[in-house]
C-alpha cells in the first residue's frame, strides 16, 4: 500500500492537483484549468488517486468535487520540497567552489 501511495504521487500532473487542494474541496472543472489541464486526463488522474486512497470524489449534481483524503499528505509533499530546497543549496555550494 505504500508503494501504491508513493507510485501515485510520482507523477507531476498528481503533484499539481494536491497542491490545487491544499486549500480545500475543488470541483474537476476548476482543477482542470487550475494545472492547466485536459478534462479527461484530469478525471483520469483523480481516479486512480482515488484508487490509492489520496483523493475522495462526490457528485454535486453535473460536478464532481475532490477533496483530499488525508491532509496529511501535505505534510509528505511539503517534507520532500525541504529535501529538495536543500539539495539545491548544496549544489549552489559546489558550484561556488568551482
Amino acid at each position: 500500500m505504500k508503494a501504491e501511495i508513493l507510485k501515485t504521487l510520482a507523477q507531476p500532473t498528481r503533484l499539481k492537483i494536491l497542491e490545487t487542494l491544499r486549500n480545500g474541496e475543488k470541483c474537476i472543472c476548476e482543477i482542470v484549468p487550475a494545472i492547466n489541464g485536459e478534462q479527461s486526463n484530469v478525471s483520469r488522474h483523480i481516479s486512480l488517486m482515488e484508487k490509492a486512497h489520496l483523493v475522495i470524489t462526490r457528485k454535486e449534481g453535473v460536478r464532481v468535487m475532490v477533496k483530499v483524503k488525508n491532509p496529511e499528505i501535505f505534510e509528505i509533499l511539503d517534507m520532500v520540497r525541504d529535501i529538495l530546497k536543500k539539495q539545491m543549496k548544496e549544489h549552489e555550494k559546489l558550484l561556488a567552489r568551482i
